[in-house]
C-alpha cells in the first residue's frame, strides 16, 4: 500500500510540474510574441532549428542540360557514359530501336536512379525533367542530372571523376558515331546511333542521321583539287594548338560555287564523312534578325560543319556596288560577318563554315576575303578525270572502245557530273549506259555548233558597244538577257529537230504503206 501511494504522489507531482512548465511557456511565447519583432523571431527559431538538426554529409551537385545559349558539355557526356551503367536493379528505362540499328539500346528514364562507384566514391545519379508551365509555341521541357556524393570527396569528383566521365563518353562516340543532319524547326531527333543528343542545341534543331554515300574516293573531281581539299581539311583539325598560339578562332571557311549538278551538296557530304563532323543546314532566309542568327548559330555544337547553301540568294549578302533593294529580313551583312569572323567567331571551336554559290560574281568583297572564305573551291563542268571516276563508280569499267571519243567531246561541251550520272544510271550494261553518255556529249555539241550557226558575224563596231554596255551594266541585267536569249535559241532548234525527225518518219511510214 505504501509503494502504491507513493507512486500516485510522484505522478502527481509529475503533472503539476509539467502543466507549471506548460504554462510557463504559453506565458513566455505570449510575451515574445508582443515584445520580440516577428523578424527577430524567424530568425531565432531558425537558429535554434539549426542547432538541433543533424549536418547533411551529401553534396548535390546539378548538371543543367543547357549552359547559357549553348549545350552543356558535362550533360551530354553523362547521358552517354549512364547508358552503361544500367544495370539489373534499374526499376525503369527507355529502350529505343529504329530500323537501322541493330540492337536495342537503354537509356536512363527521368527519376531514376544510376549508381556510380570511382574508385573509394560512391556516387548516384538522378534524371529530372520538368514540364513547361506555358503552353504558347513548342517549348522544350526542362532537364538536368542530381549527381550526389559525400562532401569530402568534391575536389576528387570535381578535378577527376567529371573529366573521367567527359573522357569515356568522347571514347564511347568515338566508336560508333554517326554523323548527323541536324535542321530547325523540328523538335524530334532521329538517335540510330544512340547519342542523338550531341549538339541538339535543345529544341532549336533537330536530326536525322546522315546517309549520304559520298566520299572522297567516290567524288568526281579532279584528283590535285580532291588532294588538296583533303590535306586542308587535316591540316586544320591537327592545329588546336596553333590556332591559340596566334590568337585565332578554330574554324575554317569554303566557298563552294560554280553551275547547279556540279556536285556542291556531294562534296559537303563527303567532308562530313570524312572528319565524322555533323552537319547543320542553315537557311538565311528563314530568320529575320542578327540576335535571332546569333541564338541558333551559337547553339550548334564543335566538331560541326555549317552549311548556308544559295548565299546568292539572299540579297543583303549581295555586292552593295549593285545597287540591290532591300528585303523583308533584317539579317545584315555585317551581322554575318560578325559571326563568321568577329567577336562571336570565338564562340565555338573545330567548325567548318561552307558557303555554297551559282554566282560568285554577286557577293560582296567583304564576304570573300581570307579570314571569312578562307578557301574558294571552283565546282566546274564535267572533265574526262570526272568521268572516268563517275564510270566506274557506276559501272565498274575503266576502260572502254568509247572512252576515246567521249574525252574528244567533253573537252568542247559544258555538262555536269549530275547529267553524266543519270546517262549511267540508266542501263548496267556498259555498252548501252556509255552510248547514251556518247549522244548526250553529241546532242550539246550539235547545239553548240548551231547556235554558232545561228549568230550572225559580229563587226568590231558591234564588239565595241557590246563592251560599253557590260561596263554601263549595273545589275548583270544584260548578262542574264543575253542568256535567256540562248536559252530560248537552244529550246527552238531543239524544237526544230524534232519536227524534222516527226516528219520524217511520217514521210517512211507512207512510203511503207505504198
Amino acid at each position: 500500500m505504501y509503494d502504491v501511494s507513493k507512486m500516485q504522489n510522484t505522478a502527481s507531482s509529475l503533472f503539476s510540474a509539467y502543466a507549471s512548465l506548460a504554462a510557463s511557456m504559453m506565458l513566455v511565447r505570449t510575451i515574445a510574441n508582443e515584445i520580440i519583432p516577428k523578424s527577430l523571431l524567424t530568425y531565432i527559431q531558425s537558429a535554434i532549428s539549426y542547432l538541433f538538426t543533424p549536418l547533411s554529409t551529401q553534396l548535390t551537385i546539378i548538371v543543367d542540360e543547357q549552359c547559357g545559349m549553348t549545350r552543356n558539355q558535362v550533360y551530354e557526356a553523362a547521358e552517354i557514359y549512364l547508358r552503361t551503367k544500367i544495370g539489373p536493379n534499374a526499376d525503369r528505362v527507355r529502350a529505343h530501336k529504329t530500323p537501322k540499328q541493330k540492337n536495342i539500346n537503354v537509356s536512363i528514364e527521368k527519376d531514376e536512379e544510376i549508381s556510380d562507384l570511382y574508385g573509394v566514391v560512391q556516387l548516384k545519379w538522378r534524371l529530372v525533367s520538368v514540364e513547361p508551365q506555358e503552353r504558347s509555341g513548342y517549348i522544350p521541357e526542362k532537364k538536368f542530372f542530381e549527381l550526389s556524393f559525400n562532401k569530402k570527396f568534391k575536389e576528387s569528383v570535381l578535378n577527376e571523376y567529371l573529366p573521367f566521365v567527359l573522357t569515356k563518353a568522347k571514347e564511347i562516340q568515338d566508336n560508333d558515331r554517326t554523323v548527323k543532319l541536324y535542321t530547325r524547326d523540328c523538335p524530334c531527333s532521329s538517335d540510330d546511333d544512340g547519342y542523338g543528343y550531341g549538339g541538339g542545341g535543345g529544341g532549336v534543331w533537330g536530326s536525322i542521321n546522315l546517309d549520304h554515300p559520298a566520299t572522297f574516293h567516290t567524288l568526281a573531281m579532279e584528283p590535285e583539287m580532291k588532294k588538296m581539299i583533303i590535306e586542308d581539311l587535316d591540316r586544320f583539325v591537327k592545329r588546336r594548338d596553333f590556332y591559340k598560339k596566334v590568337g585565332k578562332a578554330w574554324k575554317r571557311g569554303y566557298l563552294l560555287y560554280g553551275p547547279p549538278g556540279t556536285g556542291k551538296s556531294s562534296l559537303i557530304a563527303a567532308m562530313a564523312n570524312y572528319l565524322k563532323f555533323d552537319i547543320y543546314d542553315l537557311e538565311l532566309t528563314s530568320l529575320y534578325s542578327n540576335s535571332e542568327l546569333r541564338r541558333i548559330l551559337i547553339s550548334t555544337s564543335n566538331r560541326s560543319i555549317i552549311v548556308i547553301e544559295d548565299i546568292d540568294c539572299s540579297v543583303e549578302m549581295h555586292d552593295r556596288n549593285l545597287g540591290h533593294q532591300p528585303t523583308d529580313t533584317k539579317i545584315t551583312l555585317s551581322g554575318l560577318l560578325n559571326f563568321i569572323d568577329g567577336l562571336w567567331s570565338n564562340c565555338g571551336d573545330e567548325r567548318i563554315i561552307v558557303f555554297t554559290t551559282n554566282h560568285k560574281e554577286k557577293l560582296d568583297p567583304a564576304l570573300l576575303r581570307p579570314g571569312r572564305m578562307d578557301m574558294h573551291i571552283h565546282m566546274s563542268y564535267c572533265t574526262y578525270q570526272s568521268f572516268k571516276i563517275l564510270a566506274f563508280n557506276y559501272l565498274g569499267v575503266s576502260d572502254h572502245r568509247l572512252f576515246g571519243e567521249i574525252e574528244g567531246l567533253i573537252k568542247n561541251v559544258e555538262v555536269t557530273p549530275a547529267e553524266v550520272a543519270e546517262e549511267l544510271m540508266r542501263s548496267e550494261d556498259a555498252d548501252v549506259a556509255l552510248e547514251g553518255v556518247f549522244n548526250l556529249l553529241k546532242r550539246k555539241a550539235d547545239e553548240a555548233n548551231e547556235i554558232k550557226e545561228e549568230k550572225s558575224p559580229s563587226t568590231p563596231e558591234d564588239d565595241e558597244k557590246d563592251e560599253i554596255e557590260e561596263k554601263v551594266d549595273d545589275g548583270g541585267g544584260i548578262q542574264e538577257a543575253k542568256r535567256l536569249r540562248t536559252e530560248l535559241l537552244i529550246h527552238t532548234l531543239r524544237n526544230q529537230r524534232r519536227g524534222r525527225m516527226r516528219i520524217g518518219r511520217s514521210a517512211r511510214g507512207r512510203s511503207g504503206r505504198l
